[in-house]
């Protein structure tokens, strides 16, 4: 099967999807809907009454109900870059718009304006069956996934949908176009000293992203004009070499990769790496991310003035100058960053480092 297919009742999706699966087994539903020429909310809409249940958008509820869960692998990704977590929803801090999970695996911020529509999914593949809560935004993009392991509370899981499940499961839902960003070199130029006196004022890296809307300008506009000074233009493939030197050194990271409406965060060492095809990835008992080297269009070493001193980090974007992965040494709030961490990111900035 190859090229769009145009869909005009949701049975036709459903089938074609059964068509392409049979095809080509294992495949992504992301992959799926972009060779079906849908979002993969549709994908997932279409399967309602057959594996799919369709549930209400209480989402700080359903986010506060994943506790009961126990473990549960928790997986995040945007375009290039796949975050997968296991351990439990713990230490939850649940708002109208906002939300935390601050486990001591699985750590979370949660964007609800963000969310739109929530599913619970069983997928049957070759490895078994599948049970999980998948989370879409506006554009039917997806934003979370909640994957039920060996461990999980199945009663919990099915008390969790019983009691979120929507009266309307029917296959369709409406989606939004999604707009096409203005690329930073459409937009007006940045005044460079304001944005260096901004960038020098910050006290906390979490003032970073309200300091871009306060100047209008985007993250990589604000990197690329800021001096070497405070952001480092770095090789492409310094990601790949920073994740082998902190392997060695065995130094404790925190790797964030962020979805429209949610940042997942790792905390801890890695240890299996491994290149396969254009990924790289980390295959750890409870930690994998996925990160496709080939989508790098650039990378940054961006220094951060907080209250505790510098903070740096690794900035990895895309050629749609999207964001695809930070990676920061671990710190917590009242201490310095650490400096074998610095010099590790530091050196991205000089020589390459050796394989």
């Amino acid at each position: 099967m190859s090229g769009v297919l145009s869909m005009g009742r949701p049975s036709d999706l459903a089938c074609a999807w059964e068509r392409l699966r049979a095809e080509e087994p294992g495949v992504r539903a992301r992959e799926a809907a972009r060779k079906l020429g849908a979002s993969e909310a549709e994908l997932v809409a279409s399967a309602c009454g057959a594996n799919a249940v369709r549930l209400e958008p209480n989402f700080g509820a359903l986010v506060a109900g994943l506790s009961a869960l126990g473990e549960v692998m928790a997986l995040t990704r945007n375009e290039h870059a796949v975050h997968e977590k296991t351990g439990r929803y713990e230490n939850l801090q649940i708002g109208a718009a906002f939300g935390l999970v601050l486990g001591s695996e699985i750590d979370l911020r949660l964007f609800f304006r963000r969310w739109r529509h929530g599913f619970a999914v069983t997928e049957t593949s070759q490895h078994g069956s599948r049970q999980s809560l998948q989370f879409f935004d506006a554009h039917g993009t997806a934003l979370h996934k909640v994957y039920l392991t060996d461990r999980s509370d199945v009663a919990a899981y099915e008390r969790l949908i019983a009691e979120h499940r929507s009266a309307d499961q029917s296959q369709r839902i409406a989606v939004e176009a999604k707009a096409k960003r203005a690329a930073s070199s459409s937009v007006a130029p940045v005044d460079e000293p304001q944005l260096r006196a901004a960038w020098s004022a910050l006290r906390d890296t979490h003032e970073f992203y309200g300091m871009l809307k306060r100047l209008g300008i985007t993250r990589l506009q604000a990197l690329s004009a800021a001096g070497t000074d405070l952001a480092t233009p770095v090789a492409c493939s310094g990601f790949w070499r920073l994740l082998q030197t902190v392997r060695d050194a065995e130094l404790t990271i925190m790797v964030f990769v962020t979805s429209s409406g949610v940042v997942q965060i790792h905390t801890g060492q890695v240890a299996n790496l491994r290149i396969t095809g254009p990924w790289c990835n980390v295959l750890d008992a409870r930690f994998n991310l996925h990160v496709r080297e080939t989508a790098i269009a650039g990378a940054f070493v961006v220094r951060k003035p907080t209250t505790d001193g510098i903070v740096t980090s690794l900035e990895v974007f895309d050629d749609d100058e999207d964001l695809i992965v930070q990676v920061f040494g671990k710190r917590k709030p009242g201490q310095p960053e650490c400096a074998r961490w610095r010099q590790i990111v530091e050196g991205l900035c000089g020589e390459p480092l050796s394989a």
